[in-house]
Parts: structure tokens; C-alpha cells; sequence
């Protein structure tokens, strides 16, 4: 089982996978953007996001598949992810593989994403990549909230404003797991 936590830069997705994984020791984490800055080592990216290069998204899938297959656990995921052709091929790559998928798509305001993104520190000592970094997150917020009407049926959407142990619970009640609910 994958459950995949989406959402704009911001929203809590891995502050929500960290509130899961005291309570789903079992469940191993993966973050895909590893496979994206592994590749970005090897092959130039010439939109500047790796999501668009194939090789990514078939190695996602890949790597998600074989970690259930060869670990026999639970997978947590956090992901921003809301092409609609890039949701289809990954999730239908694992759809094809047997793989079960809960979908999360935490839904942030603006403002406080904004606020977030802000708050966050990515290269310290490095005030231009900084900005860069920001600017680009914050970019992607409208494509982002927009994407919340062309995600999978099936999706559940959280109120990402909500704590994150508020939210770990609707998670493991919804997809009856964990030990602390």
C-alpha cells in the first residue's frame, strides 16, 4: 500500500509524513524528489523540473513498486504531483503493478502557503538560490490549487491547516492503519 500525500510546496506534506511515522513504524518513506536530484546529477533538465523528464516518473513508479515488493511495507509518500498525465501514468503504473493507493491532497490557502514557503530555509548561505527557490515554489501555488479539480477520483482532500497530528489521524482512520488511533 502507498499512501501519497499532495499538495502545493507548503502544505504539509512532510510534516504530515513525519506525524505518521511515530504512529506507522512499519511504513517506510519515500520521497521521490531523491529520484529527481539523482537525475538532475546525470541528465540536464531543460524545463528545470525533473517531474517532466519520463525517466522520473517511470522510476517513481519503479522504485515505489519494488520497495513494497522487496520490503513487504507500507509506503508513505510525499509528492507534490498534479500534471494530470504525470498523476495518470505513476498512479496507473502502480495500479497496473497491484499496488493499493491512497491519494491525499492537502488543501492550503494562499496566504499561508505563502507564509510557509517564506519561513523555510533551503540555502543558507546562499541568498540569491534562496530566492530562486522560493520564487519557484511560490509559482507553482496557483497550477497547484488549481490541479485540485483534475486529481483521481478517489482523492481525499485534507484541510492542510489543520494540526499535523489532527490530520495523521484522519489519515490512518481512513485507511485503517497505525498503531495510535
Amino acid at each position: 500500500m502507498i499512501v501519497w500525500v499532495n499538495g502545493a510546496f507548503g502544505s504539509g506534506k512532510s510534516t504530515l509524513v513525519d506525524a505518521l511515522r511515530p504512529r506507522w513504524p512499519e511504513a517506510l518513506v519515500y520521497d521521490p524528489e531523491m529520484v529527481g536530484f539523482v537525475l538532475r546529477e546525470i541528465v540536464e533538465v531543460p524545463t528545470g523540473d525533473f517531474q517532466d523528464l519520463p525517466l522520473w516518473r517511470r522510476q517513481v513508479a519503479n522504485l515505489a513498486v519494488g520497495l513494497i515488493e522487496e520490503y513487504g511495507r507500507p509506503v508513505l509518500v510525499p509528492m507534490t504531483l498534479v500534471d494530470p498525465g504525470y498523476v495518470g501514468e505513476i498512479f496507473g503504473a502502480l495500479k497496473d503493478a497491484g499496488v493499493d493507493v491512497h491519494h491525499f491532497f492537502l488543501k492550503v490557502s494562499r496566504e499561508v502557503l505563502e507564509e510557509r514557503i517564506d519561513g523555510r530555509i533551503h540555502a543558507p548561505d546562499d541568498p540569491e538560490r534562496e530566492q530562486r527557490i522560493r520564487s519557484w515554489c511560490k509559482d507553482r501555488i496557483a497550477p497547484c490549487m488549481a490541479a485540485a479539480d483534475t486529481l483521481p477520483g478517489g482523492t481525499v482532500f485534507l484541510d492542510g491547516e489543520l494540526s499535523p497530528e489532527e490530520l495523521a489521524d484522519l489519515v490512518l482512520t481512513r485507511i485503517g492503519a497505525g498503531s495510535d488511533r
